[in-house]
């Protein structure tokens, strides 16, 4: 019974968070809620480290509307994002640990404007610019964060 609960819970994982980038970034799917029962799923790169985050949608020239990339912290972070090498227009939701969105702020391409966080945050959620008010999300609605997500910033 345990190894049947196992691989079952090992399937799942690997479902939720797959290495599924042309050129290996893992991604996962998460799901942005709101409390009228509002559910949109989307299809986000995992940014995990210091280079990843440095990168991040720079130097794309497109984003499709059902993707984005999610910055995952090991730790709460209180830094800024900026779109200066990014030619794309960008929403960005900064996230609590429990996946509560704290703020969403809009972001210019090419931008050397500093968007500081409200606070510490632990996820960062970037999509195309007006996502989040085209599907009615707004602050204090929730983003589900797959499990092992945490583990994979950590470097586990």
């Amino acid at each position: 019974m345990r190894l049947a609960l196992a691989i079952a819970t090992a399937l799942v994982l690997a479902s939720a968070v797959a290495c599924g980038g042309s050129d290996g970034v893992p991604t996962a799917t998460v799901v942005v809620s709101d409390d009228d029962g509002g559910r949109t799923a989307l299809t986000v790169e995992l940014a995990r480290t210091p280079a990843e985050h440095s990168r991040g949608l720079s130097l794309r020239e497109d984003l499709p509307e059902d993707r984005g990339m999610l910055f995952v912290f090991a730790e709460d972070s209180t830094a800024g994002f900026w779109m200066k090498d990014t030619s794309i227009p960008l929403s960005i939701a900064f996230l609590a640990e429990d996946g509560t969105i704290l703020d969403i702020q809009e972001m210019e391409p090419f931008s050397t404007e500093v968007h500081p966080p409200p606070g510490p945050y632990r996820y960062a959620l970037e999509v195309n610019q007006g996502w989040f008010q085209r599907q009615g999300f707004e602050p204090g609605d929730q983003v589900e964060i797959p499990e092992g997500v945490e583990a994979l910033a950590a470097g586990e």
